[in-house]
């Protein structure tokens, strides 16, 4: 798996998650597994297959949440600055054809969330961003076409 930057707070919150799976969660689908055994005849238990179905899944994602975990380098917060767009800046972009403003923060793939002005730094308007300067203009290619927006701000 490769490197994945990211907060310290986005990384407290997926060793949290982590934390819910491994003891919340997980003892849960045992019990249903447990519940499902007794009831006889395994073969055509649909609820054993369930259970079964939900525990690999479970166990799937609490792997793959510990390999990004292993594989995290935090950032150094303190080293942040505003000449150049960069991950956890919040950056004001003006689309120049409707003059449309919008501020989005960058931050790492695990971290991104749009309802909250979040965007990974691996997006095509991310990867458009990223080390441009305040008054630049910038053409990105997005899925619905190419785009162009005016850098208007950087900031932490």
């Amino acid at each position: 798996m490769a490197i994945s930057y990211m907060t310290e707070e986005g990384y407290k919150k997926m060793l949290e998650e982590i934390a819910y799976m491994e003891n919340v969660k997980r003892p849960e689908i045992s019990r249903q597994i447990a519940e499902a055994r007794d009831k006889g005849d395994l073969s055509e238990n649909a609820e054993y297959d369930a259970a079964k179905e939900a525990q690999g899944m479970l166990e799937m994602k609490i792997a793959q949440l510990k390999d990004k975990v292993a594989n995290a380098r935090l950032i150094d917060e303190t080293k942040l600055n505003t000449h150049t767009v960069q991950i956890l800046n919040k950056v004001k972009i003006k689309n120049t054809k409707n003059n449309a403003v919008m501020q989005y923060m960058l931050v790492s793939e695990s971290e991104a969330n749009l309802k909250e002005g979040k965007i990974a730094v691996s997006t095509p308007i991310g990867k458009g961003l990223i080390g441009k300067k305040v008054g630049d203009i910038v053409e990105i290619q997005v899925p619905s076409g190419l785009m162009t927006f005016e850098i208007i701000d950087i900031s932490i």
